[in-house]
């Protein structure tokens, strides 16, 4: 039994993932090259490996003649005879070949070989691992700046986080241990290329992942993220349990879960509403924490008219347009908002609308009010409103 070998390949098995038969495979093969390298040629070489033990033997196969004319591929009737008594003229005789007969040169290029597989399975291994975390989040840890770009440790491959993927406003030290979503992983020759993603809005789909079990296992999904990193993420979420309540599952108790996310995404703000297959009533939900009046949404043009009471514009469009361009995202509808005094003035709203709702008082003063939201069935046709008292 060949023990030096069968510990060397143990060694590589455990700490380099390589299996015992590609290895053996490897030996093979650098045996028949160091004989080529040897003597020439290796079209008559036999190599026999015992996978248990991993004794092996080398042989030429050399035709039994009366005058050797190649040494090489042929042998005299006398010496075969030494090796076995019962060849004849025009037999094949397996002649043993001694690896410590090979030369320094022809040792090198089997040394070499066997490292060079080595190397390469080494690479196959990483990008086997990393590969099935394609589209998915890994912890790394921060290593250096190489220019704008972050060198990041995932374990047994590096990744850079180039500036495109970073979010703007995040600093990281060296040591500091993040998440990262892994975008897409390439083979190439110098080893598995993975490239990583802070911005990706997936990035919060499998942090909620991690953190809701209910969105784990199914029973909460989530339809659809628009995301700004760094900023805010709104994201739409759908129970299959009607026992369970999709936003509080992803809130958890006292928002532990939320938090939880929102703290690895160092303080970005996140929006969870109901989904809705009404697209109305989805772009309702989707301009929260703004009210709304009415939506008046074509599936067919993806587009959808909005009006929102005149208080509440600056809060439905939101700061440089982010909760309406976030609203627009998640929907898919190009949103229009209007306020109620601009519906009136284009004719979407009647001009004697606030008299019927009751808000004007006689010197024609409109109070402020808000909305009677209902959670389970959403605004009514024709809210409630209710004046504040002076």
């Amino acid at each position: 039994m060949n023990t030096e070998l069968m510990e060397a390949l143990t060694i590589l098995e455990k700490e380099k993932n390589i299996s015992r038969e590609t290895m053996l495979e490897a030996i093979e093969n650098s045996l028949v090259s160091a004989c080529k390298n040897h003597f020439g040629t290796s079209d008559n070489i036999k190599v026999i490996m015992n996978k248990e033990t991993c004794d092996y033997a080398v042989f030429a196969e050399k035709q039994v003649v009366e005058e050797v004319t190649d040494p090489v591929l042929e042998i005299s009737l006398e010496d075969a005879e030494k090796i076995d008594s019962s060849l004849q003229i025009g037999d094949v005789a397996q002649v043993k070949v001694e690896s410590k007969s090979f030369g320094r040169i022809a040792t090198q290029n089997a040394k070499n070989l066997i490292l060079q597989k080595i190397r390469e399975e080494e690479r196959k291994v990483v990008f086997d691992q990393y590969f099935e975390k394609e589209k998915d989040i890994v912890t790394g840890i921060v290593q250096r700046y190489v220019g704008k770009n972050i060198s990041i440790n995932l374990g047994r491959a590096d990744a850079m986080l180039t500036e495109n993927e970073q979010v703007k406003g995040e600093t990281f030290k060296p040591t500091d241990r993040i998440k990262l979503y892994v975008v897409e992983v390439k083979n190439t020759p110098k080893g598995p290329k993975i490239l990583v993603s802070r911005t990706h809005p997936e990035l919060v789909k499998r942090l909620f992942e991690a953190e809701v079990a209910e969105v784990k296992d199914g029973t909460v999904e989530i339809k659809s993220i628009a995301r700004e990193a760094g900023s805010r993420t709104k994201m739409a979420v759908y129970s299959n349990d009607e026992n369970v309540d999709p936003v509080g599952a992803c809130v958890g108790m006292n928002g532990a879960r939320v938090n939880a996310v929102v703290n690895e995404l160092r303080g970005e703000k996140i929006d969870i509403i109901n989904w809705s297959d009404n697209p109305a009533l989805l772009i309702e939900n989707a301009l929260s924490p703004a009210k709304v009046i009415s939506v008046m949404a074509d599936p067919d043009e993806k587009i959808a008219s909005v009006i929102v009471p005149d208080y509440q514009l600056s809060l439905a469009i939101g700061k440089e347009g982010q909760n309406a361009r976030l609203a627009a995202r998640l929907t898919g509808y190009k949103i229009d908002i209007k306020s109620e005094t601009q519906a009136i003035e284009s004719g979407e709203l009647p001009e004697n609308y606030m008299d019927q709702m009751g808000m004007m008082d006689e010197e024609g003063y409109v109070g402020e009010y808000e909305e009677a939201y209902d959670s389970d069935e959403g605004y009514e046709d024709e809210p409630e409103f209710y004046e504040t008292e002076e």
